[in-house]
């Protein structure tokens, strides 16, 4: 014959809060790793995208130093024309790649997600405490 959840003694109340405690807390680990897979996949995606767009603009920025050198060599000696342009791709690509560097790093990898529900759940264990 099962107890009413009123008849139940304060032990009984106990081990079923630590089983449904530790339910909990085997959910929301499971939620954290679900969470930090999808933003690693989004972040796995992200860099594809942009290693493919690097590699298709890097053919169209050499077909444009190519240009710009021959330009350049109309006026100063080819290695002068070839050495201004190059330092000047160097420092473009210096800027871009610590401009790229400085925005990985505000990335958000924390799952917040999981955080949350972590504090509504202290919250809900306190009160069934109580």
């Amino acid at each position: 014959m099962q107890q009413s959840r009123d008849d139940r003694s304060l032990g009984e109340l106990f081990a079923d809060l630590s089983r449904q405690t530790s339910t909990l807390v085997r959910q929301e680990v499971q939620l954290a790793k679900t969470e930090i897979s999808d933003k690693a996949t989004k972040t796995g995606k992200d860099i594809a995208s942009m290693a493919v767009g690097g590699a298709i603009a890097y053919a169209g920025l050499l077909a444009i130093i190519a240009a710009v050198i021959i330009l350049l060599a109309e006026v100063i000696p080819w290695w002068l024309s070839a050495f201004i342009v190059g330092v000047a791709v160097a420092a473009t690509g210096y800027l871009l790649i610590q401009r790229g560097r400085e925005s990985m790093k505000q990335g958000d990898m924390v799952p917040r997600q999981t955080i949350d529900t972590l504090k509504e759940d202290a919250e809900w264990a306190k009160r069934q405490t109580q």
